[in-house]
């Protein structure tokens, strides 16, 4: 494969804007009430089917899935509060936020002070609504507004949560795009949120549109791209595909990928894998990052990286969870996430999933000194492909390096040059018979 680009990706699906393109498919996505298991869950990996060739499967309630059981699913169809003059003050078609997920049913009348308790707001943030859930606990709940909550009169109110848990099944979506080798990239969004665009839906989106371009591809690498509930999900896809881990050589947690701050990259369990190198480079030529090491807290990583599987897949995001005041709140909306943000987010993950495609070692076949490039014709060679001065330092490196022992990425991050740049001299050199590739 030539190389990863943005520009590519928005050729190859006919489309002028692939950040725009995110965004409105972010915007197609927000209403959907989606959960740990439900059609929510459902209807978004329909969306997503309309991208890449997704096939969805479903875990029944019940089944014991590593350390876990797979749990009843759960399905509403309405949910509301009425207050003392009949107006609702909280309504789930006006926010799915407004209902906590894995609400029990309820259908009652009772006083403000009864109600209380099942009210949650942020009264730091009074005009936004928190995202709460009883995924682990039974209960049920309603979101509000602080501002509002602080406003309700006393009386009598009704309650209605029109939802059921019964027995049904977890539900995750996989494309699988085959490459040339037996080598795979688990790449990896959650889909249990609702209404909240940076932590869900940017991850979606950009894993939709990336799945759709590599599937136009003839990539090296194959590729899994998994839309999964966090935690059970990835732990069920974990119970059953045991003959594929084998496979799995670099992954990558894909979320918070629209907002407008600096790339965070969380290093895999290994924290010197290829993925987390690779990373680690382009995010030194993309700007201002960090790099963490791995912890057991946060997305599925932790999963992939328990001890039983070690699996080397980091987690790519912008500002991480928890570090900006919108997280888990209404606030994170489509004003919120960047169509330039998403772009430059897909940007990034093509330039490390191209550093992975196209890392080799090679073999210097004139290693003794410094071969004649003019004789050869490489600088003009050079000049045509307007690499200047940085070019030729990079032919200069990957001469003195392809030993059989370093790969371009080794060569990368010794130069301090760019990936591209060392593989567009290790380009020019095989042209004019001074490198052999070794391995596949």
């Amino acid at each position: 494969m030539s190389g990863f680009r943005v520009a590519d990706l928005e050729r190859a699906l006919g489309i002028e804007d692939a950040g725009r393109a995110m965004h409105e498919l972010i915007r197609e996505l927000l209403p959907f009430p989606r959960a740990m298991t439900g059609d929510g869950v459902r209807r978004t990996l329909a969306v997503v089917g309309r991208h890449l060739p997704l096939a969805v499967h479903e875990v029944p309630s019940g089944s014991q899935v590593l350390d876990w059981v797979v749990p009843p699913e759960w399905n509403v169809r309405e949910a509301w509060i009425a207050g003392p003059d009949g107006r609702r003050v909280a309504d789930l078609r006006d926010s799915t936020l407004h209902l906590a997920s894995y609400s029990e049913p309820v259908r009652a009348r009772m006083t403000l002070a009864e109600l209380r308790p099942h009210l949650f707001s942020l009264p730091e943030r009074p005009d936004w609504i928190p995202y709460r859930h009883f995924f682990h606990r039974a209960g049920w709940g309603f979101c509000l507004p602080h501002r509002r909550l602080e406003a309700l009169p006393d009386g009598e109110y009704e309650v209605c949560i029109d939802a059921t848990l019964a027995p049904g099944s977890l539900t995750y979506g996989e494309a699988v795009i085959r490459g040339e080798t037996d080598a795979d990239v688990l790449l990896c969004a959650h889909v249990c949120h609702p209404a909240l665009c940076n932590d869900n839906l940017s991850g979606i989106a950009l894993l939709s549109l990336l799945g759709a371009y590599l599937d136009r591809m003839r990539p090296r690498l194959g590729y899994r791209l998994l839309f999964a509930p966090v935690t059970i999900g990835a732990i069920c896809w974990l119970a059953r595909n045991a003959a594929v881990l084998p496979r799995i050589q670099h992954g990558l947690v894909v979320t918070l990928l629209g907002d407008p701050g600096p790339f965070t990259y969380k290093r895999s369990r290994r924290g010197d894998a290829p993925i987390d190198r690779a990373l680690a480079h382009v995010l030194r030529h993309a700007g201002p990052h960090a790099l963490r090491d791995f912890s057991p807290v946060g997305y599925d990583e932790r999963q992939f990286g328990s001890p039983g599987f070690d699996l080397p897949v980091g987690c790519l995001m912008r500002t991480p969870h928890g570090e900006f005041p919108e997280y888990h709140t209404s606030a994170d909306d489509l004003s919120f996430v960047r169509p330039e943000a998403l772009s430059a987010s897909l940007g990034v993950v093509l330039a490390a999933i191209g550093v992975l495609e196209r890392d080799a070692r090679y073999e210097n076949l004139c290693p003794r000194g410094e071969p004649q490039l003019g004789r050869r014709g490489i600088y003009r060679t050079l000049a045509t492909r307007g690499g200047g001065a940085e070019l030729e330092q990079a032919v200069l490196w990957v001469l003195n390096l392809s030993d059989g022992r370093h790969g371009l990425l080794d060569i990368a991050e010794r130069s301090g040059l760019a990936f591209d740049r060392i593989h567009a001299a290790a380009a020019v050199l095989r042209e004019h018979g001074l490198l052999r590739r070794i391995g596949g």
